[in-house]
């Protein structure tokens, strides 16, 4: 297990002590998607919605969603967020909306965490928002797509 950092040499769980890391910038950015009917997804970009402004609240709630990811996973450690942005895009020949965030900090540890969190809640608060008329709806690819800083640099999925 020597290589799963949250894991000490007995197998227990344990928060990483990250001190001793060097501070850097650190970037991550996640994407996903929620697909859903046609009409469904009219009513999101008509603003037709009974709720209100389904992707504006849906960008907020991401963005407390990211500031909050250390009291949703347990081994998260609270950090000082510089920027969390979330684009919500109708993708209308696809009936989805795809979700991206960008996180960034200065710190001894990275926002991957912290921008799969922002992308995830985002997608479940449209679901919440809509509901009532698409139960069906499908929240799919939540992957991370860029990460950078710290000592293991660069990472770029394919």
């Amino acid at each position: 297990m020597s290589d799963l950092t949250h894991f000490d040499d007995k197998g227990a769980a344990h928060m990483v002590d990250v001190s001793a890391k060097d501070i850097t910038s650190r970037v991550a950015v996640a994407r996903g998607k929620i697909t859903m009917r046609p009409d469904t997804l009219a009513l999101i970009t008509e603003g037709r919605a009974k709720k209100g402004d389904v992707l504006g609240v849906a960008r907020l709630a991401g963005i407390m969603g990211a500031k909050k990811t250390h009291d949703l996973i347990p081994l998260c450690h609270p950090l000082a967020l510089s920027k969390v942005a979330l684009e919500l895009v109708p993708d209308v020949p696809n009936n989805a909306v795809e979700i991206e965030a960008t996180v960034k900090t200065t710190g001894q540890t990275g926002v991957e965490m912290e921008a799969l969190t922002a992308v995830t809640i985002a997608a479940l608060t449209v679901y919440d928002m809509i509901k009532a008329v698409d139960k069906g709806m499908v929240i799919s690819d939540v992957r991370l797509v860029l990460k950078d800083g710290g000592k293991t640099g660069l990472y770029e999925a394919e």
